[in-house]
């Protein structure tokens, strides 16, 4: 495994930093001998393959970057706001959103176009080798549908004389779409059911890929009044059926997920990206622990998270409150501890590294919670940045960081799911990124589902409350939901509590935003993003230059006001680079940009 990743690293150095498609398209990979050497044997192709890996973003900040578009989280950045929510998005010259890719598709339509002519792989050798190019560049033309509701159809390798595809009409959706399940259903049938050893492509990998897209791009066309919906959702369905047809163990520790040192032999993780010591290693566990930890999440988002009881905390009788941080964070769902360091004070012991309870039992209350559900290599409190300094409270906020100035937030609710203590040495964090994990294809599964008016209980107990057993949630009864005054009437009180389960269990992967985009709810990310209640001169001192809802001296915190509405129709697809319609004369801007 350690030799694959040092593959995946060498393999990335592709040419990325090109502007146009029509150069990327006729662009020799970097590092090319001869193709008839490169192709001679199965492992000369699984070799190149190898370089496909790194599309994956893994631990990056681009992840937590893409949320901040959506509705539930914040840039922890003062005067910082979202471009796509404020509407000050402009068409660019030039976007490695739309040039990566290709750059991606030529370099696998190199491996597509040398499989006949290997006369050394077997007639199975090829159908594989075949299947990993498809299910790359499925996931390549996925990312550009899904941005820009079309693309350039690139059947094999081009040249500066292929002047017919450099310059030609692009794929509507249909086609494009069509051409993704082809080679997802070639890819499904055809490729080894375990891959090419462990944390490789393989059938279940593929599945898990096939329901992410048939769900996308279904809920797409119902939401944005497309044909063909159903088609997809039926293929999302499908997909997930044939790997949930044998019993998947869940892990009991929610946050294992995302903060061990190995995700091998984890069953629930189909593919993984892996960090090695002294290989490759990634920075985002450590900006939880350093002055450069820039996420929040808002308070909303806090609110997704249920009682313990099934309920939400505008109605169940267990919840005490949310002007005090330790009431509000009482008696949740465990998944919140795990993505928002809880409240508590302790006081300094000698040196900064050393702490004490402090004299008012409360404060100690989620000290000994985590103590219960983590360990000192991951979520434990007190919190501690890199050096190993202790964090004398939390929340912990950026405008009153008392002589702390690591580890803080605007909002009150600091991102941390990522973060652990596994290695302290800065921004050389080693725990791996789960890439298909069970999680998502459970709350997947149960949408798209609900989507094509087949969900039951039994649907619900197989995903819903799978999920919510493991964070310590009551299960949800399709007979008896709780209300919550907060959902959208447009939206049925079954699919609100799926998607629910979606933002809670997948919150901060990279998700939400699309999601608002394929369910059409980009209006849920201009509300004004609030955070904490606090009351100023007793959780912060009087003079803090906290801003509160409406100017007051206790409310929610408020840093960012009310984007412009509506969210304009324009803006759920990405506009298309400058250069690439000087380039090319047939491709047409997306209608309003």
């Amino acid at each position: 495994m350690k030799k694959k990743f040092i593959h995946y690293i060498l393999c990335l150095g592709l040419a990325t930093s090109l502007t146009s498609c029509s150069n990327l398209l006729d662009l020799d990979p970097e590092g090319t001998l001869t193709e008839q050497s490169t192709f001679t044997n199965y492992n000369n192709f699984i070799s190149y393959a190898w370089q496909f890996y790194g599309t994956f973003p893994g631990y990056s900040n681009a992840v937590p970057d893409a949320e901040v578009n959506g509705d539930l989280f914040a840039k922890a950045q003062a005067n910082a706001t979202s471009d796509w929510a404020w509407q000050r998005m402009v068409v660019p010259s030039t976007s490695n959103d739309y040039s990566n890719p290709f750059v991606q598709i030529r370099s696998i339509n190199v491996l597509l176009d040398n499989i006949e002519q290997a006369s050394q792989l077997s007639e199975p050798e090829k159908k594989h080798i075949r299947s990993i190019g498809y299910f790359f560049k499925a996931y390549q033309y996925m990312d550009l549908l899904n941005k820009f509701g079309q693309a350039i159809w690139v059947e094999r390798t081009i040249n500066d004389g292929d002047t017919d595809v450099l310059y030609g009409t692009p794929g509507t959706r249909d086609e494009i779409a069509a051409h993704i399940v082809d080679m997802l259903s070639y890819a499904g049938e055809n490729i080894k059911e375990n891959g090419d050893g462990p944390n490789t492509v393989n059938r279940k990998v593929v599945l898990a890929l096939t329901a992410r897209f048939g769900l996308r791009e279904g809920t797409w066309r119902k939401y944005h009044q497309l044909k063909d919906a159903e088609k997809y959702l039926k293929l999302s369905t499908a997909a997930a059926e044939k790997i949930l047809s044998s019993t998947i163990p869940l892990l009991s520790n929610y946050d294992l997920l995302f903060n061990s040192e190995s995700l091998a032999n984890v069953a629930e993780v189909f593919l993984y990206k892996q960090y090695e010591l002294n290989q490759i290693t990634h920075g985002l566990a450590s900006l939880a622990r350093n002055s450069s930890g820039r996420w929040d999440l808002t308070k909303k988002a806090v609110d997704m998270y249920l009682m313990k009881d099934g309920k939400t905390r505008w109605v169940s009788p267990t919840f005490a409150g949310d002007e005090s941080a330790y009431t509000e964070f009482r008696n949740r769902d465990t998944r919140l501890y795990f993505t928002i360091p809880p409240p508590y004070k302790v006081k300094m012991g000698k040196t900064n590294m050393l702490w004490e309870y402090s004299d008012d039992p409360k404060d100690r209350e989620y000290i000994d919670l985590m103590a219960t559900l983590s360990d000192d290599k991951h979520k434990t409190l007190p919190w501690m940045n890199w050096e190993g300094l202790i964090l004398k409270e939390e929340p912990h906020y950026a405008d009153f960081t008392n002589g702390q100035p690591y580890s803080v937030s605007y909002t009150g609710y600091r991102f941390y799911k990522f973060s652990n203590k596994i290695n302290r040495i800065q921004n050389v964090d080693i725990n791996d990124a789960p890439i298909f994990r069970l999680g998502e294809l459970l709350v997947g599964y149960a949408e798209a589902k609900y989507e094509l008016g087949e969900i039951n209980q039994q649907i619900i107990d197989q995903t819903i409350n799978k999920l919510r057993s493991r964070a310590g949630v009551a299960s949800l009864e399709l007979t008896a939901i709780p209300p919550d005054p907060k959902r959208d009437e447009t939206v049925s009180p079954v699919l609100w509590e799926i998607r629910r389960e979606r933002a809670v269990e997948l919150m901060g992967e990279g998700f939400r935003f699309d999601d608002l985009r394929r369910w059409k709810k980009m209006d849920y990310a201009i509300a004004p993003k609030l955070g904490r209640y606090i009351t100023k001169g007793v959780d912060v001192p009087a003079s803090t230059p906290i801003p509160i809802e409406n100017g007051q001296t206790k409310g929610y915190i408020a840093y960012e006001g009310k984007a412009p509405s509506p969210f304009p129709e324009y803006y759920y697809l990405y506009p298309i680079p400058a250069a690439e319609l000087v380039q090319n004369k047939s491709l047409k801007q997306n209608e309003g940009w």
